[in-house]
């Protein structure tokens, strides 16, 4: 069976298709069309403007188009949070179902970390144990931790790598020291509660996926993307620090001439360094583990062992705009706090 998924992210739309056989979606092939919904829209939760809309429905057209030349079923088609936060969200959807055909759904965030941690767990294995995940998106950062196929624990944050960027730098490049500083600030107090959770569930290994990862390890030595996904990646939090230093002392344009840091990434690279290292300190976790496979393997999974049922749900609470805040997982709740040493 070959299918096909679209997701709709902050900067570009990405189309995979996969043969799913023997319970694992092997990729096909792959596309993406560059957007940069994130910078038209301007701000957190701000309205998609129309030419934009446009721009995207040109793009999942192309997307369901060219999954269907590969003899692909679906697309099963989702967007991230600079659609899901837009105020014009619905009309969004709609234009997108009218003028293609396609059911374009957003996921709250707590569902994007479930299925991204989905997708870490089957391609890291039984053996990896108890999981913690990181995923740095251009809008939110998912936290996620579990011990079986699915997390216990899961938080989406707004600490997205492009949301902060333009928050907290207003343009500056490279932004002040006290720019950087104060965003250090705020991602510590909205990664306080959650990463005291981390820490209390000692987690055996902690992965990372996202292209903001992706690149961040490259720049500190790990592997190029060339080599394939089955070479191991790890970062480590002190090749972090240095490579946050020397991000911050350069303007974008220099920092797209650095190993790893893509030219339209290169203006939250930053940010982007700043939340993993943060995260990595106050979790107390020294090295990280690169994964390939993320949120779009994780909701092939998901079809695979859950059936199309699961995706029927997904859409349904997406047309529901009342429902959407109304989502909820099954998550353990935080035992009492051991003292934590250091």
């Amino acid at each position: 069976m070959r299918m096909s998924v679209v997701d709709v992210g902050s900067n570009t739309v990405r189309l995979v298709v996969a043969d799913l056989r023997d319970g694992v979606p092997l990729p096909v092939h792959t596309a993406k069309w560059k957007l940069r919904l994130s910078e038209r829209v301007g701000h957190p939760y701000g309205e998609i403007p129309e030419d934009s809309v446009r721009q995207l429905v040109k793009a999942v057209a192309a997307a369901a188009e060219t999954a269907r030349s590969w003899g692909a079923a679906g697309p099963l088609a989702f967007a991230t949070a600079v659609v899901r936060g837009a105020p014009n969200r619905l009309d969004v959807l709609q234009a997108v179902r009218t003028e293609t055909g396609v059911r374009l759904c957003t996921l709250p965030g707590e569902v994007e970390g479930e299925l991204t941690f989905l997708g870490a767990r089957r391609w890291m294995g039984w053996r990896a144990g108890p999981l913690a995940l990181f995923d740095i998106g251009g809008g939110s950062f998912e936290v996620a931790f579990g011990r079986g196929r699915l997390p216990d624990f899961v938080a989406s944050l707004p600490l997205g790598a492009g949301r902060l960027t333009r928050d907290f730098f207003h343009g500056q490049d490279p932004p002040p020291g006290n720019a950087v500083k104060a965003l250090r600030r705020e991602v510590r107090h909205q990664l306080r509660d959650v990463a005291a959770r981390i820490r209390w569930e000692g987690p055996r290994t902690t992965v990372v996926t996202s292209r903001t990862f992706q690149q961040l390890a490259r720049l500190c030595g790990a592997a190029p993307g060339r080599q394939g996904p089955f070479v191991e990646r790890r970062l480590a939090r002190s090749e972090l620090r240095v490579g946050l230093d020397r991000l911050a002392a350069l303007a974008s344009s220099e920092r797209s001439q650095l190993p790893g840091v893509s030219a339209p990434r290169a203006a939250q690279s930053l940010a982007g360094a700043v939340v993993g290292h943060t995260a990595m300190k106050l979790t107390g976790i020294k090295t990280v583990t690169v994964c390939p496979w993320g949120i779009r393997e994780g909701v092939l999974l998901r079809y695979i062992e859950d059936g199309g049922s699961w995706w029927k749900e997904m859409t349904r609470i997406s047309d529901d705009a009342e429902a959407m805040g109304a989502v909820a997982l099954r998550i353990a709740p935080m035992p009492e706090p051991a003292p934590v040493g250091g």
